[in-house]
């Protein structure tokens, strides 16, 4: 009775150091490079970008964020679809086990819908990105000028976008 005892309280200390041990999709996903895209005055929408690295061995996922720099954050990729270059909304954005997701113009990203303020460069965008454990991890995107590289189409001229 006695090694039995021992046995059982010995598996509930190694699961809870287990347990213990075990980090949150946020404490696992590290952000690389975060910055948010500097608009016009007037623009109603912008985007963030970064790099996430996940540091774990399992796989993790961002499926939703939130900034009080607009009335609606979603998470977007770009699809071509009948010729022409959309954006469309994602349920979320995978990050490999032991990899990294890069969001990037023209590619995955987190789009600011309604901006409620201008995004001035210099200034920083806060991001509340929220993982598929509900776990959360807060970061703050300086805003950037970016220049977009278009392909040459006959007609089309490069342009900054601000």
């Amino acid at each position: 009775m006695k090694k039995i005892l021992t046995a059982v309280v010995a598996t509930i200390a190694l699961t809870t150091s287990s347990a213990l041990l075990a980090k949150s999709a946020a404490e696992s996903v590290m952000v690389q490079d975060p910055y948010a895209r500097a608009m016009p005055p007037g623009q109603p929408n912008s985007g963030s970008f970064m790099t996430f690295k996940n540091m774990d061995s399992v796989d993790h996922a961002v499926v939703d964020a939130k900034s009080p720099v607009s009335k609606v954050v979603e998470l977007h990729t770009h699809i071509h679809e009948n010729g022409m270059m959309m954006m469309r909304r994602i349920d979320k954005i995978d990050i490999p086990a032991n990899g990294e997701t890069v969001l990037k113009p023209g590619g995955l990203h987190v789009m600011f819908i309604g901006l409620k303020q201008d995004l001035v460069v210099g200034k920083k965008v806060p991001v509340t990105l929220i993982f598929e454990d509900g776990s959360k991890k807060e970061i703050e995107a300086p805003v950037r000028k970016i220049m977009m590289k278009m392909k040459s189409m006959p007609g089309m001229k490069m342009h900054k976008m601000h």
